[in-house]
């Protein structure tokens, strides 16, 4: 049976929110997801039944992903979890690609799911192989990833005795993961791998992890996977109640500044296409938060652009002055809203969301919708054009003329450097441009993100993936390698910081080795960036712990050329702007292996425009000490 551990000491697990023949309480770590609703939701498995076969929990655990459509896990492999990897090896349906950190094959999963929109799979052992899983837990957490995570366990019988590498995953994963699992009896092994990606995959999708005891792995049992499961308490709401989805459009038809307000969960739910249609429909200007960039094209002539810190000024200033904020899949995020009592100050609120916990959490909303942003979507444009059929399309002419003049204004830019250091966002621009918008963009955290964000154009969903909501440093270069994996035929570049790149670069060996042939743009100005950014601006100019001595300067450590070659890498340096296009057409031209390109760019160099943290977004800066003048209204 799944159930919490039973020697004494106890220690708090989750229990299982899904029973085979009856209803269960529903867990604290699932109802914020769900809809309140106590309801048993019936899932069918697809497919004809499978006969049950005679195996161990091992074999189990890897018929059991097969049945599940599993093509990939990333793992590494320990003394709990030791007893599945023997079966592993003898599965013709599975890929399993040996990472060399679990954080890396947690984000590399993390990473294949975000480009894919599949589940990712990653594989860890007890104790610090499951404790290293934590970040990338977190991470997918914070950015509604589908992902399941599987970790040994130490036997049944010791559960609870500080056995060697024993820790309790299900207690630290419990506040980070849509829902957790703790499997002792091999019987319960199939429902509970076909639970947990079930849960992953629906509502708001998120990480699961299932932690299996050894002695569950080693004993005998029958596999069936299950033609029908029943999860009590769970049931996500995906479609919007018509009464909401009426005055949302009523709204939208009658307001004179209205704005659509985009977030990651338009991608989440494959609903770009929906939302096009709507933005066009409607005539309103739309902004693309940092987790949004490519759902709706930046080349469409109502798309401002990333609002929030380092957004664009007219998206920025856009939703200060709009008197409708329509948000769809966002959840207000201290980013995006600065000082959150002065943001927005005049806007009627709908937000659209499938997580209701998320509605109103951070700012008060006049019309809540809970639904998947795909049916929500589909079912606001036939409400938006009836009420354009009766009172006509509102004038918006003069929030365009506005709108205009703020672009014209206010674009986005940088200054060249001083110090015969390259100009980073120069260098992204151009990457942009050379790999062009079918290519998938991976970034870090910090400086570089912020660039990417900025200069690139997104035309395409899951072509933009990065760390959002944690700010994880070292997702670039496994998040880069697992989308590789999940579309081979696309380009994948990594653009990763001299500080990220350091933290989890041991994944290229992963990479030579299993021909995943990622391109990394490396965005080296020899210091923790966006930290020195803040020391800069903040702290007097005192730069206390921020420099790398990766790149300015004869003496680098380390040397980035000969790291990727150590690696079985390409590795190419940049230092001069002449050689930038150069170096980017070398790298499109490899394809046999992965490719370093060196950019040694200047420190100095700022993320512009900024809103300083804890400020109104009024206070937005266009360069350092020059502020938007636009007008504030009484």
């Amino acid at each position: 049976m799944v159930q919490g551990p039973q020697p004494a000491p106890p220690r708090p697990s989750a229990p299982s929110p899904i029973a085979a023949s009856k209803p269960a309480p529903t867990p604290a770590n699932v109802a914020p997801r769900t809809d309140g609703r106590r309801a048993v939701s019936s899932v069918r498995s697809a497919g004809p039944t499978v006969p049950a076969e005679d195996v161990t929990g091992a074999q189990s655990i890897v018929r059991s992903l097969e049945e599940a459509g599993v093509e990939v896990v990333f793992g590494i492999p320990g003394g709990a979890i030791l007893p599945t990897y023997d079966p592993l090896m003898d599965s013709t349906r599975l890929r399993h690609i040996l990472v060399r950190h679990e954080q890396g094959g947690g984000h590399a999963a993390s990473g294949y799911a975000h480009a894919t929109g599949r589940v990712g799979v990653t594989m860890a052992t007890s104790g610090p192989g499951a404790t290293n899983l934590v970040t990338p837990i977190a991470d997918a957490n914070m950015d509604s990833i589908p992902l399941v995570a599987i970790t040994g366990q130490v036997g049944a019988s010791a559960i609870g005795t500080d056995a060697f590498q024993e820790a309790d995953i299900v207690g630290i994963t419990l506040p980070i993961t849509k829902h957790n699992f703790l499997v002792t009896d091999p019987d319960e092994i199939p429902r509970v791998i076909a639970e947990a990606f079930h849960i992953a995959q629906t509502g708001r999708p998120g990480p699961v992890l299932v932690d299996i005891a050894k002695s569950a792995m080693q004993s005998r049992t029958s596999f069936s996977w299950p033609q029908e499961m029943q999860l009590p308490g769970y049931h996500p709401v995906t479609k919007p109640h018509s009464k909401q989805i009426k005055e949302a459009a009523r709204l939208l038809a009658t307001a004179r500044r209205p704005v659509l307000y985009v977030g990651g969960g338009t991608i989440r739910a494959n609903a770009s296409e929906e939302l096009r249609r709507l933005v066009d429909a409607s005539g309103a200007p739309a902004v693309t938060t940092l987790m949004a960039r490519g759902a709706l094209p930046d080349s469409h002539p109502q798309n401002l652009g990333m609002p929030g810190m380092h957004g664009t000024v007219p998206a920025v200033a856009a939703l200060q002055k709009a008197d409708l904020i329509i948000s769809l899949g966002a959840r207000f995020d201290d980013r995006v809203t600065g000082k959150l009592s002065s943001f927005a100050p005049h806007a009627t609120i709908v937000h659209a969301d499938i997580d209701p916990a998320e509605i109103g959490k951070n700012r008060e909303v006049d019309v809540p919708i809970v639904g998947d942003l795909k049916e929500v979507l589909a079912d606001l444009l036939p409400e938006l054009e009836r009420e354009h059929s009766v009172q006509g399309k509102p004038d918006l002419g003069a929030w365009w003329h506005q709108i205009d003049d703020w672009r014209e204004t206010y674009p986005l830019g940088y200054s060249e450097p001083d110090d015969g250091h390259l100009a980073p966002q120069h260098v992204i621009s151009r990457l942009g441009q050379i790999s062009g918008p079918d290519s998938i963009y991976v970034a870090g955290v910090g400086q570089h993100q912020m660039w990417a964000a900025q200069f690139i154009r997104y035309e395409h969903p899951k072509t933009w993936l990065n760390s959002g909501g944690l700010g994880t440093m070292g997702y670039s270069i496994p998040a880069a390698m697992g989308a590789k994996v999940g579309q081979p035929d696309k380009t994948v570049w990594a653009i990763d910081g001299d500080g990220c790149f350091q933290m989890t670069n041991q994944e290229l060996a992963t990479c030579t080795i299993n021909e995943i042939p990622i391109k990394v743009a490396l965005i080296n100005n020899s210091s923790l960036g966006m930290v020195r950014q803040w020391q800069t601006l903040f702290y007097e100019s005192r730069y206390s712990n921020t420099d790398l001595h990766t790149g300015h300067g004869t003496r680098r450590v380390p040397d980035f050329v000969k790291l990727a070659d150590a690696y079985g890498c390409e590795g190419i340096r940049v230092e001069r702007a002449d050689e930038i296009d150069a170096a980017i057409h070398r790298a499109m031209e490899i394809d046999d292996r992965p490719v370093v390109i060196d950019f040694n760019v200047s420190r100095d160099a700022m993320v512009w425009p900024m809103v300083a943290a804890g400020v109104s977004n009024d206070d937005i800066q266009y360069a350092r000490g020059i502020s938007p003048a636009w007008e504030r209204e009484d």
